[in-house]
């Protein structure tokens, strides 16, 4: 029995690692050693909820809900999953990965369970939502995109503007800061677009043709 239970938390801790080196591959804020913990964590939980209090079924009159301590991951894990959502400059950045956090709690707990076959399966499909979904509908829908950058012709920031809505891009945040430095005007300039998730690389080829009036800091 003792061993079942380690081969429960080796299974669960290896497809929580499995779907963590997909989180790691697309540099997120939570990778394999997270994934592989939440869920192999999950697994024990869910070990000691059903086997850890079954000492207390030999007590009269002592009612037990083996249910109540696996319960507590379905919430708790909400912590982890908030953690890695970060809201800068207008862009929600990580709510995936918080959702793969939940989802690998929950592969966990079905492991935990003995109900491998769900557990596994529930691998394979969070897998399919994170990669081919991605692959299938990257030319669906919009991407926010964050783009810093400084220039010292005031002009060039109004040509910025009207090439990218002439691109049908949405300008969803503009931020200007005015610096003035031994008498040179600088606009330190941040903004938030919304393009279409294929377009990045139109994006960067728009920008180019400013190089001579902008110095790009990023674009993410």
């Amino acid at each position: 029995m003792a061993w079942e239970l380690v081969l429960r938390l080796l299974v669960a801790g290896v497809l929580g690692a499995l779907i963590g080196l997909d989180r790691e591959y697309r540099a997120k804020e939570a990778g394999y050693r997270t994934h592989f913990l939440v869920s192999l964590g999950s697994a024990l939980i869910m070990i000691v909820s059903q086997y850890g209090f079954l000492e207390l079924f030999h007590n009269q009159g002592v009612v037990y809900d083996s249910s109540r301590v696996a319960a507590q991951v379905v919430s708790g894990i909400g912590f982890i999953g908030a953690g890695t959502i970060i809201l800068q400059k207008q862009i929600v950045r990580g709510l995936t990965t918080a959702a793969g956090i939940w989802a690998t709690s929950g592969i966990g707990l079905a492991i935990g369970a003995g109900l491998y076959v769900l557990g596994i399966s529930a691998a394979i499909l969070t897998l399919i939502g994170l990669e081919a979904l991605s692959f299938i509908f990257k030319s669906v829908g919009v991407k926010s995109s964050l783009i810093e950058f400084s220039t010292n012709n005031k002009n060039t920031l109004d040509k910025i503007r009207n090439r990218l809505s002439s691109k049908d891009y949405i300008v969803a945040s503009y931020q200007m800061e005015q610096q003035n430095h031994q008498n040179v005007v600088t606009y330190q300039v941040s903004m938030v677009i919304k393009a279409r998730r294929n377009d990045d690389e139109s994006l960067f080829s728009l920008l180019k043709e400013f190089q001579d009036d902008i110095v790009i800091y990023r674009i993410e």
